[in-house]
């Protein structure tokens, strides 16, 4: 089978699964493990670059909205020369990657056969059963019992080193400029790790929200996690945000692509650092960054 994979979380999840030989084709941002891209078609590009703020995505963004553009550009020419069985799609964010109607259209165009998978999950345990959705569509299906069985084993060690400890309360803040709270999986993430999420739309979009609401809420801890940063980006915007929170907040940074915004098998990795972060004492430096 040849697969395409148009989101990073299911490149993820298609390396996960051990199916990078099956793997023809990636999007630009498909950047784990380090070496997605390599020998392969790079099918969807996007109209960010590194140079822009979050001011300027977010400005950019709801003017192409506005103006009914899309944001992301599929390469047909490429998509055609991968020469797909399964292409792997989304219709849940379309600020996040092409929409999954955008490529049933493409695939028209070019007389291809591939299913268009959809894999929109909007909770935590419909993330780790997407891959058990994939797994069956590539013909593995063992192979995704075995992972998400993995996955689960390691949520219920979480779960049972936090029972009965203090959770305290977390807002997760996936942009800064302007502010936004968490959405979908990412409150399932806090309160797995032992933490209490506030200001949150489990299950559903994530929504503008204000400082003044932020601090009404009372956090704790805030998490600073810019979808679309690693660590090193989160940090900086961190140190940028911290002035508008009250001094008895702490402010962490993550490393929201890594283990937050993507809807993959390495959410649990975030579950397991924020539970070591707000009830343990060693913390995975490489995921978390402690700003005050």
């Amino acid at each position: 089978m040849r697969i395409v994979s148009l989101l990073p979380s299911t490149t993820e999840i298609v390396f996960d699964l051990g199916l990078a030989d099956q793997l023809f084709g990636v999007t630009v941002e498909c950047n784990w493990p380090a070496h997605a891209k390599t020998g392969r078609e790079v099918v969807v590009d996007t109209f960010t670059n590194p140079s822009m703020s979050p001011g300027e995505i977010d400005a950019i963004v709801k003017q192409r909205m506005a103006d009914g553009l899309d944001l992301y550009e599929l390469d047909d020419a490429a998509l055609s020369r991968c020469k797909p069985d399964l292409i792997l799609s989304q219709d849940l964010c379309r600020v996040c990657a092409v929409a999954s109607g955008d490529v049933e259209a493409a695939v028209e165009r070019l007389n291809c056969d591939a299913l268009v998978l959809q894999i929109d999950p909007q909770n935590l345990d419909e993330v780790i059963e997407s891959i058990n959705t994939i797994a069956i569509a590539a013909g593995v299906a063992d192979r995704g019992i075995e992972l998400t069985e993995s996955l689960h084993r390691r949520l219920n060690v979480v779960r049972e080193g936090v029972a009965g400890k203090a959770r305290p309360k977390v807002f997760v803040l996936e942009w800064i400029d302007p502010p936004f709270g968490a959405g979908h999986w990412v409150p399932d993430i806090i309160t797995a790790a032992g933490g209490d999420p506030v200001v949150c739309r489990p299950g559903q979009r994530s929504v503008q929200t204000t400082w003044a609401d932020i601090a009404d809420a009372q956090p704790d801890v805030v998490l600073v996690a810019p979808c679309g940063f690693g660590l090193d980006d989160a940090a900086k915007q961190a140190l940028l945000v911290s002035n508008n929170l009250p001094d008895s907040v702490a402010v962490w940074a993550i490393d929201a692509d890594a283990v937050m915004v993507r809807p993959g098998p390495r959410l649990v990795d975030g579950v397991e650092a924020i539970a070591t972060m707000l009830h343990g004492d060693h913390i995975n430096n490489e995921l978390l960054r402690k700003i005050r």
